[in-house]
C-alpha cells in the first residue's frame, strides 16, 4: 500500500535538522520501499505491504530517533485518504502573494469536526473547512494578521497538527498518483 509520512517539526528555524536523503535511508532501514522524499518539511511517500498504519507510525518514529536522535511525531495517511483531504482543496485555493492556503493535518486525538469549536475563526476574513484528517484553512495575504486562525499557535491543540500549504499538497498528491501509476504499470 502507498502510504504519506508527514513529520512534525523538523528543518524548522534551522532547528531539528534532517537531511533528506539521509531520511530516505532511515525509511528504507525501517523496511519501507520506493521512498521519495519532497523539500526539507518532512514529506514522504512510500510503499509498505507488511504493515498496518497504526503500526507504521511508531515504526518510523524509533527509526527517526535512531537515526537523528530526534524525538519527531509522525503521521501517517494511505494514499486515499491523502488525496481525499487534497480534492477537499476548493481549486481557487492558493499560496501565492495574494492568498495563504493550507492544510492542518490532524493526529486521530483531535481529528473530528468539533475540532473546529478549538479555533478562532472570524467568518469575514477566513475560510476554514474540516474534512477528515484536516482542517483547510485560507486567508488573503493582507488580512493575515488579523486573522482569527494564526491563534492557533501555541495552544494545545496546535502540538497535534502539522501545516503544509496547499502547493505542497497537490505536488505530494501528484507524487501519490505518479507512484500509482507506477506501480500498475499506467506510467
Amino acid at each position: 500500500m502507498i502510504y504519506v509520512a508527514l513529520l512534525r517539526g523538523i528543518n524548522v528555524g534551522g532547528k531539528n535538522k534532517v537531511d533528506m536523503k539521509k531520511l530516505k535511508q532511515a525509511f528504507e532501514e525501517a523496511g519501507m520501499s520506493s521512498v521519495t522524499t519532497y523539500i526539507n518539511s518532512g514529506n514522504i511517500v512510500f510503499v509498505d505491504n507488511n504493515f498496518s498504519t497504526d503500526q507504521l507510525a511508531p515504526i518510523l518514529e524509533e527509526a527517526i530517533y535512531s537515526h537523528f536522535g530526534l524525538q519527531s511525531n509522525v503521521l501517517i495517511y494511505n494514499s486515499e485518504e491523502f488525496q481525499g483531504i487534497a480534492r477537499a482543496i476548493p481549486e481557487n485555493w492558493s499560496n501565492d502573494q495574494q492568498m495563504k492556503s493550507d492544510a492542518l493535518f490532524l493526529w486521530e486525538d483531535v481529528d473530528g469536526e468539533t475540532v473546529l469549536d478549538q479555533l478562532v475563526i472570524k467568518p469575514d476574513i477566513d475560510r476554514v473547512r474540516y474534512v477528515p484528517g484536516a482542517i483547510l484553512w485560507s486567508v488573503d495575504r493582507d488580512k493575515v494578521t488579523k486573522s482569527g486562525m494564526i491563534k492557533i499557535i501555541g495552544s494545545a491543540l496546535y502540538q497535534r497538527v502539522t501545516v503544509r500549504n496547499v502547493n505542497t499538497v497537490r505536488k505530494i498528491t501528484a507524487l501519490l498518483q505518479k507512484m500509482e501509476n507506477k506501480n500498475t504499470g499506467l506510467s
